[in-house]
């Protein structure tokens, strides 16, 4: 039995992050300027009264979610004549943060350009800014200008967190750029465990994602094992065993699936089919068929054709021939041509049910179909001769032996019953000639008891 690859193949592919979930990042960028006591103080310095008084009346309105009336404000602020380049800074930087919060993103990239734009930004906003922009770009789907983004705030960021890199991997994905994605998700990894942090399961599943469009599949497998260590699921079960399948490390399939079963993991009735088939090809069909029968009866498994055939293989091949029969028997019924019948009437031969064999084998020649039909006049010709239906079974073998390979055979059986009969025709004289001697001393007996 060859194992079909393409079942645990598909399920290799991980689940890959999707759109970043940013959350408050854009707002949280801006209050690191705004929010904290210090960053108070220091634009209370920096800039004029009015205007520190006026972004804080526009603060206040946001809190309150007054959107609309602090754009108004700002947008009344805002004047490159007026204000210093600081200033100007502050006022867009607060512009951007409300029309992100609003939900108008490209109002919000604008804003922030401009801000980037200015000559003597300070470099601790310039940072937060550029890393915003990256998330705003991303989240328009314009990935190209999204990674040109990020890259350039790694040039601003000499302590990077690991988040960055994950960002910048998401990029790759969506530029189609698998191999590029690899070092930045190492990275990230690298940076978490030298930080304590977790190291989170998203991040795996990208890396495995992008090893898997390498085609590195002893990657992958080393990434589902440590799936499963931290995170064990059925998919990930799966994707492992879809990497012993790529390896060639098909024997090691079974414990993956066996694994996964285990732990109540398998629900579908296509994985139960595919573990049943895993263990006949591992050798071991007693476990095979014991699955299998218990999967249909309880109903997880469909009783069709398909299904009955591959159950009474694994018990006829478990040495269980009766408990084949009625898996045979039922996928026989379901089948339009003679072969199951065919196997249905060796397996009565085999336990010695040869009336039941003789009626299975004429339907399998009635079905038609047959691969090798001089086979099943073979097995006809046994069970007939079984049931010492001589004629029959001579011409059983007769039928046989029109097909060269079954030639010989067939012929011996031939001889064999011609013997047989030959020989149970000397017994029958044997007996009558015995029976009649027996009647000749009766006689004699008789006659000598009536001169007495």
């Amino acid at each position: 039995m060859k194992f079909d690859r393409g079942i645990t193949l598909k399920l290799c592919l991980a689940v890959v992050a999707g759109v970043l979930a940013f959350g408050n990042a854009a707002a949280q960028s801006q209050r690191a300027d705004a929010d904290t006591d210090d960053t108070k103080t220091k634009q209370a310095q920096a800039v004029s009264k009015e205007v520190y008084e006026r972004i804080q009346k526009a603060q206040d309105m946001v809190d309150e979610k007054e959107y609309q009336g602090a754009l108004r404000l700002l947008n009344n602020l805002y004047n490159p004549d007026k204000l210093t380049e600081y200033e100007q800074a502050n006022v867009l930087n607060y512009i951007g943060f409300v029309y992100y919060n609003i939900d108008d993103i490209n109002n919000a990239i604008r804003t922030y350009e401009r801000m980037l734009a200015i000559p003597t930004l300070e470099p601790q906003m310039a940072k937060q800014t550029t890393y915003t922009m990256a998330q705003l770009l991303t989240m328009q789907e314009n990935y190209p200008k999204a990674l040109a983004t990020i890259n350039k705030w790694f040039t601003l960021e000499p302590n990077p967190a690991p988040e960055p890199y994950i960002l910048q991997a998401q990029l790759f994905y969506n530029l189609n750029q698998y191999k590029n994605m690899i070092p930045s998700i190492e990275n990230a990894m690298r940076i978490a465990r030298e930080r304590d942090k977790p190291v989170k399961e998203d991040w795996w599943n990208l890396l495995n994602f992008a090893y898997f469009q390498q085609e590195d599949y002893r990657k992958v497998r080393d990434i589902q094992k440590t799936l499963l260590q931290n995170w064990p699921k059925a998919r990930y079960w799966k994707s492992l065993a879809g990497a012993f399948t790529e390896l060639g490390e098909d024997e090691k399939l079974i414990y993956a699936y066996d694994a996964a079963h285990t732990q109540g993991m398998l629900v579908k009735d296509s994985e139960f089919v595919t573990m049943a088939q895993l263990y006949l090809q591992a050798e071991v069909p007693y476990k095979a068929a014991t699955l299998l029968q218990d999967k249909m009866d309880t109903g997880v498994v469909p009783k069709n054709e398909k299904n009955y055939r591959l159950l009474s293989q694994a018990w006829m091949l478990s040495m269980e021939d009766e408990k084949a029969i009625p898996a045979l028997e039922a996928a026989a019924k379901l089948s339009t041509n003679g072969e199951l019948d065919q196997r249905l009437a060796n397996a009565f031969l085999n336990i010695g049910k040869y009336s039941d064999c003789v009626t299975s084998a004429n339907t399998a020649v009635r079905k038609g179909g047959l691969k090798n039909p001089d086979n099943i006049q073979i097995s006809m010709g046994m069970c007939l001769y079984n049931l010492r239906r001589y004629a029959d079974a001579k011409t059983a073998f007769r039928n046989a032996a029109k097909v060269p390979r079954s030639q010989r055979t067939a012929n011996q059986w031939i001889k064999v019953i011609d013997a047989e009969v030959e020989r149970n025709r000397q017994i029958r004289l044997a007996e009558e000639a015995a029976r009649k001697k027996r009647q000749e001393l009766e006689a004699k007996r008789a006659a000598a008891n009536a001169q007495l």
